[in-house]
């Protein structure tokens, strides 16, 4: 089969639902779309021209490992002595993406004009008519809630694309945890290295928990589990389209109805397994 160009990938998202204007937040398997002519770089181009003109393209990008994890309990005190010692501080544009975010997320961050959020672990990356609104005013601290980015692509009625991408890797998740209405939630603590009056400072934060779930007793694969749930009952409505894009198996979710259905979900959940 010869190689995808942009051409062809953009007339993909458009048969899928894409469309200029549109809000899009992006997971993507770079190798499940096959090979393209010019690279990787020609995927997530061709979303921002399938949205084009108006829409915006975002993608989770976070930041290496050892950024974020001190501590959450999760390094020996040798390992976290060590981050804290020499850690270098995070730069919101030049530090690189988390690796297990994606080969596109690199490419994302580093193509000319995408911009980013000021949270470290959980920094965000835009391109587009409205990516400076997009990323402003995203803490350190609680990034997942209220004021948040999550809350305004889901306000804003923004698309979730899943492009051969694991279901349980829908970082929009921790934005239905943070807001679903269930009782004891998980809050982890960890600090950060940022630069402040000129020198590096390791900020405290707070966040539901986004390693294992905010709830103790979610089941291994609890988000893949809510996105395959509600991709099979709302495929093949305006809800939740699926279809190819070059070779990969993609799915367009509109963001509303999928938070109503998450929060549902998820409160039903706790509310069973903690009566149980």
């Amino acid at each position: 089969m010869l190689p995808r160009t942009r051409a062809d990938l953009i007339a993909d998202l458009h048969r899928l639902g894409l469309a200029p204007g549109d809000l899009v937040w992006v997971h993507a398997s770079v190798r499940s779309v096959g090979p393209v002519l010019g690279g990787p770089d020609e995927i997530h181009q061709a979303i921002v021209d399938a949205v084009s003109p108006g829409g915006t393209m975002v993608m989770l990008i976070g930041a290496p490992n050892g950024f974020d994890d001190v501590g959450r309990g999760i390094l020996s005190p040798e390992e976290e002595a060590q981050i804290l010692a020499d850690m270098p501080p995070f730069d919101k544009q030049a530090t690189r993406a988390n690796r297990d975010n994606g080969a596109l997320a690199e490419f994302f961050r580093s193509w000319p004009g995408t911009v980013m959020s000021d949270s470290v672990a959980v920094r965000l990356g835009a391109r587009g008519a409205r990516a400076d609104w997009f990323v402003a005013g995203h803490p350190n601290t609680w990034p997942f809630g209220k004021g948040t980015p999550f809350e305004k692509l889901v306000a804003a009625n923004g698309k979730l694309l899943l492009l051969g991408s694991d279901p349980d890797q829908v970082t929009l998740l921790h934005y239905a945890e943070s807001i679903a209405d269930f009782p004891d939630k998980i809050v982890r603590n960890f600090t950060v290295p940022v630069m402040q009056g000129g020198e590096r400072i390791w900020l405290k934060c707070q966040e539901f928990d986004s390693s294992t779930g905010a709830h103790r007793n979610w089941s291994p694969r609890q988000f893949g589990e809510i996105t395959e749930a509600f991709a099979a009952r709302f495929a093949g409505t305006p809800a939740c389209a699926r279809g190819k894009i070059g070779a990969s198996d993609s799915t367009l979710i509109a963001t509303q109805p999928f938070m109503a259905f998450a929060v549902a979900m998820m409160e039903q959940i706790a509310r069973r397994l903690t009566a149980s």
